[in-house]
C-alpha cells in the first residue's frame, strides 16, 4: 500500500489522508494519488486512475496527479480555488495527450481525474471519468460526482436502471477522460461544508464491491487513515479484482457555513443526493 497522511504538527482544520493499493488481481497499480496541504484551511487531494488494458494507463494516472499538484502550487492563491483547478486539470489533460501522440507506444493511454481543494470550509472540484466523490453527513451518503461511463448516460436518461447498471459488464467504460483529446470537457462542483463533514474521493475498485452504506459506515470510526485502511481492507476482502484508492477528508474545525443556511441552490440539491436509494 501506498499511504499518505496529514501530518498532526501543521495543526489544521481537517484531518486528511490518501492511501492505494494494488488490490488482490492486478500485477500494477495503474490507480494514483496525491495531496498538497496549503495551509490550516486549504488542501488539495487527488485521484486517478489509469484507463485499464491500455499501455501507459499507470504513466497517464501518475502524470495527471504531479501535474495537477504541482501546476495548483505554482499559480497565485489570488486566482481563487476553482480558477487554480480547472486550470491545473487543463494541463494535465494537454500534457497527458501530447505525450500519447509524441511516443507511439503510449498513444492510447487516458486517465480519470477528479480533484478536490478544501478551503476556508468550501469545497471546490474538478472531475473527468468515474472515480467518485462522496460526502458522508450525519450518517448519510451522497455521491456528489457523476459517472462519466456509457452506462451512467443510460441510466440518467431512464434507458437502464441503476441496479441493472451496477452489474453491467460495460458499466466501466468511460465516455470522458484526460489525455483522449486536446481540450476535455472538465465537470466544476463548488459546495460548502460544515463541520463534522466526511468526504471520500476514490477509485472505481472500491465503490464497485462496497455499497454507499457501507462506505458511510467505515467512514465513521477514528480518523481519516483508519478510514482509507479499513476501506481497502474491507474491499480486498470483498475480492475486489481492480485497483484500489481512497482519499478521505474530515472536517474538524468550524466553517463559515451553518447546515441549515449554506445557500438554498446546495440545500435543495443536497436534500436529492440524500433522498436517492442506491
Amino acid at each position: 500500500m501506498a499511504e499518505s497522511t496529514v501530518s498532526d504538527a501543521a495543526q489544521p482544520d481537517f484531518d486528511l489522508a490518501v492511501l492505494s493499493d494494488v488490490g488482490t488481481d492486478r500485477p500494477d497499480n495503474e490507480d494514483a494519488c496525491g495531496h498538497f496541504v496549503e495551509g490550516p484551511q486549504a488542501a488539495l487531494f487527488v485521484v486517478a486512475d489509469g484507463i485499464g488494458g491500455y499501455e501507459g494507463g499507470e504513466i497517464a494516472s501518475r502524470m495527471a496527479v504531479a501535474i495537477t499538484l504541482e501546476t495548483y502550487r505554482e499559480s497565485p492563491p489570488a486566482w481563487g480555488a476553482a480558477k487554480r483547478l480547472q486550470r491545473a486539470v487543463q494541463r494535465a489533460n494537454i500534457e497527458i495527450h501530447n505525450r500519447a501522440i509524441t511516443v507511439p507506444e503510449l498513444r492510447r493511454m487516458g486517465t480519470t481525474l477528479t480533484a478536490v481543494v478544501v478551503e476556508g470550509g468550501r469545497l471546490s472540484a474538478a472531475h473527468v471519468g468515474d472515480c467518485r466523490l462522496y460526502l458522508a453527513r450525519r450518517g448519510r451518503m451522497a455521491q456528489i460526482t457523476k459517472d462519466h461511463t456509457v452506462v451512467a448516460e443510460r441510466v440518467r436518461m431512464g434507458l437502464m436502471t441503476a441496479a441493472r447498471a451496477r452489474h453491467h459488464p460495460e458499466r466501466s467504460t468511460l465516455s470522458r477522460s484526460l489525455g483522449h483529446e486536446l481540450i476535455v470537457a472538465v465537470d466544476r462542483l463548488s459546495m460548502p461544508l460544515v463541520q463534522g463533514d466526511r468526504l471520500l474521493l476514490c477509485s472505481d475498485g472500491l465503490y464497485n464491491v462496497l455499497e454507499a452504506r457501507e462506505l458511510e459506515h467505515l467512514l465513521r470510526p477514528g480518523g481519516a487513515a483508519a478510514a482509507c485502511k479499513a476501506l481497502i481492507e474491507a474491499a480486498n476482502a470483498r475480492g475486489s479484482a481492480d485497483n484500489l484508492t481512497a482519499a478521505v477528508f474530515i472536517m474538524r474545525g468550524a466553517t463559515p457555513f451553518a447546515e441549515g443556511g449554506a445557500g438554498m441552490g446546495w440545500r435543495a440539491r443536497l436534500g436529492r443526493f440524500f433522498g436517492r436509494r442506491r
